[in-house]
């Protein structure tokens, strides 16, 4: 026996336990279900396809209310004239203050969750986004984006309490739904 033999078996060892172990790779990387991948991907998709129409479609909403009430709500909230407002400075975002505005005249399905919320016909499990129904009547048809919609203006508190942002929300929609 030379002394080349022992680092032989040794490199022997190492390469047999590295195939093994790609062979153990392999096997698992071949039990992955590409079907149920490939479901949750369009699942996934069709929640976001869902998400953006409902952007969309809240857009073109106050973009008609522009001439309205709307339009009144966020001049007010700005009391400065359009002349004494400064200029964007150059390669400065215009839109950086842009978002939705606590004085915005809720949606419909806006409106009627904070009078269900109102009212506890339908309450959000405390520490989630979650929206139940607690009375009788159908629920919302997507609870989560109108969860997030209504934090998003202030309307609805972190516990899921209508802030007082939120009742006078409540009570534009009702007004404007009287007339």
């Amino acid at each position: 026996m030379s002394d080349d033999e022992p680092d032989r078996n040794s490199f022997e060892d190492i390469a047999r336990m590295l195939s093994e172990e790609v062979s153990r790779a392999v096997e698992r990387l071949s039990q992955i279900d590409v079907d149920e991948l490939s479901r949750t991907a369009n699942a996934e998709a069709e929640r976001a396809r869902r998400w953006v129409d409902d952007l969309g479609r809240w857009l073109r909403e106050q973009s008609d209310a522009v001439g309205g009430a709307a339009f009144g709500a966020a001049e007010a909230w700005d009391t400065r004239s359009r002349a004494d407002r400064p200029a964007p400075r150059p390669g400065e975002d215009p839109l950086r203050n842009a978002g939705p505005h606590p004085l915005d005249l809720p949606t419909s399905d806006q409106g009627l969750a904070l009078a269900a919320l109102d009212s506890g016909r339908w309450r959000i499990e405390p520490g989630t986004s979650a929206m139940s129904v607690s009375g009788e009547g159908p629920g919302p048809s997507d609870a989560l984006g109108l969860v997030r919609e209504l934090r998003v203006r202030d309307w609805l508190s972190a516990e899921g309490e209508i802030t007082l942002a939120g009742r006078n929300a409540l009570m534009r929609w009702l007004d404007a739904a009287d007339r």
